[in-house]
């Protein structure tokens, strides 16, 4: 049986939101839904139409409600990605809420399945966690509820739906891990991969027709191949020279090939790269990560609550526990960039140790549109296979 982290690799495809700069500020036929057939689906009431939770009558209401329920239903929720095992932990103790963890290795498009196949079961998820093109898809199919938690306006402008349908949490850079040990020197930019010292050594996080974080990876190589945010074809031309050096492993990058040293080098979200360090450095690894100024690409994740519920009221505690500065520091423990850093910095309630620990940042970041994502999909779907073909 393989790992939550490594299952983990073929959730999200795709996120359509950017990380900005070092201090994280972005600049800048709704569809039928699942049935209610009567006796099948606990949710509703009050708590299932609140925008906020002042509407419904403040936290404490809320936490009673949510406490009622008992129960909160999430999905695709690995528990060593982004400290998301700590954060439901931390959850399920402050509330006395006990967590559901539906497919920790899913995808966005599995959790969009989950609420569309639901028909009103009691087991539908509470709340996803999915790539920014699916957060977008998800609202314009209407099949998410609007709500607003306590510091949305922490949120910067851009980064959430105007109506509160979906917000980004976390995010991170494309980063290359290595393990100094075996590797010398540790490459720091796309263009080193191809030096004949990296032989058999390149490893992406998953399928890039599937999995977001290889995706991202293929669309940071186009950057750094003459290649813009408009075409990410010259991503795919890397990966076809990569191969044919010798350097491209297709073996799916691990934390388990990373500590047993399966796994030289890894191409991979810069907050799953640095979180391998502690338990590389247990095994004997020396795991150092760089996020390449030449392929600087950055996206965030997105959190949503399924309008069809069935524990409404735990799902909106959920999303305040989140966006708190204490779930927000959670996702910074995790090596990810909370959404909220800006604010958390200027109000000095960021986790400074944690912040210490991210990888250095070379400039600022590139980020697409949902229109140039789209595109880039089906580049990627159609031309990867035939790129890294055997």
């Amino acid at each position: 049986m393989t790992s939550p982290r490594a299952r983990a690799t073929a959730r999200a495809t795709v996120c359509g939101c950017g990380l900005a700069a070092a201090a994280l500020v972005l600049s800048a036929c709704a569809a039928a839904g699942p049935g209610t057939a009567a006796g099948s689906f606990s949710g509703g009431g009050p708590a299932a139409t609140a925008t906020s939770a002042a509407a419904f009558g403040g936290m404490a209401a809320l936490v009673k409600a949510a406490q009622q329920e008992g129960v909160l239903n999430v999905i695709a929720l690995p528990r060593n990605w982004a400290d998301y095992g700590a954060i439901m932990d931390a959850f399920s103790k402050k509330y006395g809420i006990r967590i559901n963890d539906e497919n920790p290795g899913g995808s966005s498009q599995q959790e969009i399945v989950a609420i569309t196949g639901g028909e009103g079961s009691d087991d539908a998820p509470d709340v996803v966690d999915v790539g920014g093109s699916y957060a977008i898809s998800g609202a314009q199919q209407g099949l998410f509820a609007p709500y607003k938690v306590a510091g949305f306006a922490d949120i910067p402008v851009g980064q959430a739906d105007p109506d509160g349908l979906w917000a980004n949490d976390y995010g991170g850079y494309v980063s290359i891990g290595c393990n100094a040990a075996q590797v010398s020197p540790c490459p720091t930019t796309f263009a080193q991969l191809l030096a004949p010292a990296y032989r058999g050594m390149v490893s992406l996080d998953g399928d890039p027709t599937q999995a977001n974080a290889a995706f991202s990876v293929v669309y940071a190589a186009a950057l750094a191949n003459g290649g813009s945010l408009g075409d990410i074809r010259p991503g795919l031309g890397f990966f076809a020279k990569l191969k044919q050096v010798g350097n491209y492993n297709p073996v799916q990058a691990t934390e388990s090939g990373v500590e047993s040293g399966r796994d030289p080098i890894s191409l991979d979200w810069d907050y799953l790269n640095a979180a391998y360090v502690a338990g590389a450095r247990a095994d004997g690894v020396d795991w150092r990560v760089s996020v390449p100024a030449d392929g600087l690409y950055a996206s965030y994740y997105d959190q949503a609550i399924n309008k069809w519920a069935p524990h409404p009221a735990a799902a909106r505690l959920w999303e305040e526990f989140l966006y708190s500065a204490e779930g927000q520091n959670d996702f910074l423990v995790g090596h990810a960039r909370p959404v909220e850093y800006a604010a958390m910095l200027q109000a000095r309630t960021l986790d400074r140790a944690a912040n210490a620990l991210l990888p250095t940042v070379p400039g600022t970041p590139a980020f697409p549109t949902p229109d140039q994502i789209t595109a880039a999909k089906a580049v990627v779907a159609s031309g990867w296979f035939k790129a890294v073909a055997v």
